[in-house]
């Protein structure tokens, strides 16, 4: 049997990895064993249950914590993935001469590491991480892991309180008005909802995220700026990011939601977010290398401004390293989580964009990253002809009907 490599799935500060049979990684974990199948991977896929948010440097010990444990047994390469912060994770326990708390050597461990995968990662920071350092943006990003992990488990939150959120949502940075006593109120029914076993560990989950939430300041474009200046790429491992750029909310966007009342409610909870992701400081905006900006105009057909985002990060902010894919997708579409009733088990979307993510770009993104993983060169034209690189092999799938 051929080598055994390890693909370690780092979740970011709006997920989990599991809550009882609830997986934040299910549909890329299934589609993952498929694609590393087809280009004869032998792979293990391993989930780091951590801090959600919790600081980087906690959040990095504790992956190497998870991963020492599941790889000690069977040694072999081994390539983080991460989304959102989950990418940082792996960039800050990779960095040479990093130092961690704990028992464990870093060095044994991260000498295996062969490649380093972001999702929409903010690799310059998020303004939405400015605002979740407010005592009201705490509590709302619990609710909004509160909202995540309900819809994976009923499909859908319930609609009298999606209509009240969703008024809200659309004058995010207007908080006159706003009461703490709404939110708690919609915690109490939606954690009523869950059965006793499935409620305390939900709980657990929000009260981690309630108890610690050090990470938020270090995610903002200044706290960025200073874990950039400290932390620096490891010779020998491969680094790639996965860039997205969600629909700008507006009349096209309302549109392609449909006529769907809780679709339309679940577009206004998104319109929110968009509006806080797209103040990214000019002064914070990366400066592309030649190969990433090519690679996003040959994706989008020109480099987005900085505003552009996937309501959660700025498009420019997920750049690090080699483009692998650039997407039309919102935060959440990245992980399997938009609206695809028809497949088995279904693919269930609460942060409506309108960006009209399928699964078809799913699979397209998840396999170019298999392929980086594997160090494949560029993907070849499906009708035989030139080959084409990774990003531009997802023009196929923007044009299918």
């Amino acid at each position: 049997m051929s080598e055994l490599h390890h693909l370690v799935l780092i979740p970011g500060f709006f997920g989990f990895a599991a809550i009882g049979e609830l997986l934040y990684f299910s549909h890329v974990r299934r589609y993952l064993r498929e694609a590393c199948s087809r280009v004869g991977l032998n792979a293990a896929i391993h989930t780091v249950q951590t801090y959600p948010t919790s600081s980087l440097t906690r959040r990095a010990e504790r992956l190497l914590e998870v991963v020492s444990a599941e790889t000690s047994a069977e040694p072999g390469p081994i390539h983080f993935i991460g989304h959102s912060s989950g990418g940082l994770d792996a960039r800050l326990l990779v960095s040479p001469g990093v130092s961690l708390r704990g028992d464990l050597e870093v060095e044994p461990l991260v000498e295996k590491v062969r490649s380093v995968v972001m999702i929409s990662t903010p690799n310059w920071g998020t303004p939405v991480a400015s605002f979740f350092t407010s005592l009201f943006g705490q509590k709302l990003l619990q609710l909004l892991s509160l909202g995540t992990i309900y819809v994976l488990r009923f499909g859908r939150l319930p609609s009298s309180l999606l209509f009240r959120l969703g008024a809200l949502f659309t004058r995010l940075d207007d908080l006159v008005g706003w009461r703490g006593s709404l939110l708690d109120q919609v915690f109490d029914q939606l954690l009523a909802d869950f059965s006793p076993e499935r409620r305390l560990a939900v709980e657990q989950f929000l009260g981690e995220i309630g108890g610690d939430q050090a990470l938020m300041p270090q995610l903002t474009p200044e706290g960025m700026d200073v874990f950039n200046a400290a932390t620096r790429d490891r010779p020998g491992v491969r680094y790639g990011s996965v860039l997205n750029v969600a629909r700008p909310p507006g009349l096209l966007s309302t549109a392609s939601v449909g006529l769907d009342p809780y679709g339309q409610t679940t577009h206004a909870l998104f319109y929110g977010l968009y509006r806080l992701a797209s103040r990214m400081p000019a002064s914070e905006v990366p400066e592309l290398s030649q190969a990433q900006s090519e690679a996003l105009r040959g994706a989008y057909g020109a480099v987005p401004a900085r505003q552009a985002n996937d309501g959660v990060v700025p498009t420019l902010s997920q750049a690090w390293g080699e483009v692998i894919h650039a997407a039309r997708a919102d935060h959440l579409d990245v992980l399997g989580h938009f609206r695809d009733g028809d497949r088995r088990p279904p693919h269930v979307d609460w942060l409506s964009s309108g960006t009209a993510f399928n699964r078809g770009q799913f699979e397209a993104l998840w396999t170019d990253v298999v392929g980086f993983v594997a160090g494949r060169g560029p993907t070849p034209s499906p009708a035989g002809g030139a080959p084409r690189s990774r990003v531009r092999h997802l023009l196929h799938y923007f044009s299918r009907p």
